[in-house]
């Protein structure tokens, strides 16, 4: 902390708090601020990195999530379905590029999404389904085939399926992500809270005065550094209480980031959920047929038969494999390790004006220090005024309501911590059903056996566990090196 020296040693008079000239008081309340700011980041730097750190590990580890889920998808269709691989290709990156989408925010609608993915797949897979082999149908049937596949329900009740269980685990993804960027938002508002020149007066007073006393060795008595920052922070600890219920709010999402709300187990299956409604539509074929010769024309004659015969390329369970991972490399054990980390910061802003006082030139058992006016041997609260209790920190910052920053930021924590347990009422609601069963009771499903095959798939899949490794190492140094 800078020492005033020379002339600049009037600046504070004992017996009055005005400097001798407006512009050395101005000077020197902006250099109050300025280390009132410096240790508001220095407080702020562990949570703050400790936010930016995971925001870009989930944003990454997500990514690779997306990455994985394409490529197994895209496999699925080279190993069984080869002679439509190069056309599904494009409409499986589509539909994961606007998984990705959604997930950093965009407004796209999860049913339209798995909606254009079986519209485009049913009018590639069916003419080959019922005669390998065979050119392709004129684009008029290939367009009918693609209008038509809704109302047949040509693969089921696996599209609705696939809407719940995507719907659910993208919404609760994005709702994560939003969290913790709005949490970088919070910490870094407060960071750079600009200090009302009051405040700035009282800050000056308690660090310079005493200098300009030829008292250079004189500290702030610890009771009057807490009562004065009490007052100067007292719209930052407005934030406390939302704060605190921010952080519990995330880590009751987080707990229920499971079964169809955790996206790595249903991103990893999507392909196995794309392979069953093929074998559903084969299965059906017979039903099928009849039915599109009449909406689209009939079909081909079969000109030869190819090697190709879905019937005879069943994959085996587990086609894509299992990979054991150590829990705290898999993202549910990283997101409850985060969880836990911030646990320990829910009385941040708190605690805000004891972390300054410690952290500062104080005289913590409050024997011979600066009281604002003198040094004093010990020191005492201002009296009482009028017959009331003074309120702590007004005697020297008088406590304002919110500054409209503060407010708007509250306002924001106070919408995140509503979606936040809504969607964590919305899990616990449907937590004793079957993700299967909720697909099922939302598509129609009018052929039991059909229902009972996908319940069957689904329960099966969500239990593979699929979980991947993620590189945390690599996005921790990139953020060191652009701290």
């Amino acid at each position: 902390m800078s020492v005033l020296t020379g002339s600049d040693l009037q600046i504070c008079i004992p017996k009055a708090l005005t400097c001798c000239s407006r512009k050395m008081e101005e000077r020197y309340q902006g250099l109050a601020r300025s280390n009132m700011e410096q240790i508001l980041q220095t407080a702020s730097m562990d949570l703050k990195f400790l936010i930016m750190q995971n925001a870009a590990i989930f944003q990454e580890a997500f990514e690779m999530v997306v990455r994985h889920a394409r490529n197994y998808t895209n496999s699925m269709f080279r190993n069984y379905y080869r002679y439509v691989a190069a056309r599904t290709s494009k409409l499986v990156g589509e539909f994961f590029t606007d998984i990705s989408l959604y997930i950093l925010g965009s407004e796209i609608n999860v049913n339209d999404m798995v909606n254009e993915l079986f519209d485009g797949l049913f009018p590639l897979i069916y003419p080959h389904l019922i005669h390998p082999g065979a050119p392709d149908p004129p684009v008029e049937t290939l367009e009918c085939l693609r209008l038509a596949r809704r109302d047949l329900k040509a693969f089921g009740p696996f599209p609705k399926i696939m809407m719940t269980q995507v719907a659910k685990s993208l919404q609760v993804t994005r709702l994560f992500l939003q969290a913790l960027n709005l949490g970088i938002e919070v910490v870094n508002t407060t960071d750079h809270l600009r200090f009302s020149k009051e405040c700035g007066r009282a800050l000056l007073k308690m660090w310079y005065c005493p200098q300009c006393q030829d008292l250079l060795l004189a500290k702030p008595c610890a009771g009057f550094c807490r009562g004065m920052l009490q007052g100067c922070l007292a719209s930052m600890v407005e934030i406390d209480s939302h704060w605190r219920e921010y952080l519990r709010s995330l880590e009751g999402m987080v707990k229920g980031m499971k079964g169809t709300y955790d996206i790595e187990h249903v991103l990893l299956n999507l392909f196995s959920l794309a392979q069953d409604s093929i074998g559903h539509m084969q299965k059906n074929a017979g039903k099928l047929v009849p039915i599109i010769n009449k909406l689209c024309g009939p079909s081909q004659q079969r000109q030869h038969r190819s090697a190709w015969n879905p019937e005879n390329h069943v994959p085996e369970k587990g086609m894509m494999g299992t990979t054991l991972v150590e829990p705290q490399e898999t993202l549910s054990g990283r997101k409850r390790e985060l969880v836990t980390e911030l646990r320990a910061h829910s009385g941040f802003y708190s605690s805000l004006p004891e972390y300054i006082c410690s952290h500062s030139s104080t005289v913590h058992n409050n024997t011979f220090c600066w009281n604002g006016h003198e040094v004093v041997e010990r020191y005492s609260h201002p009296p009482m005024r009028n017959g009331g209790r003074s309120q702590s920190g007004q005697h020297e910052a008088k406590a304002r309501g919110p500054e409209p920053v503060i407010s708007q930021i509250i306002d924001k924590l106070k919408h995140i911590n509503q979606l936040l347990k809504g969607m964590s009422a919305s899990r616990q609601k449907n937590l004793e059903r079957l993700d299967d069963e909720e697909g099922a009771e939302s598509g129609d499903c009018d052929d039991e056996d059909a229902c009972n095959e996908a319940a069957a798939s689904g329960d099966r899949e969500l239990k593979g566990k699929n979980q991947l490794r993620f590189l945390a190492g690599k996005v921790e140094s990139d953020l060191w090196a652009g701290y």
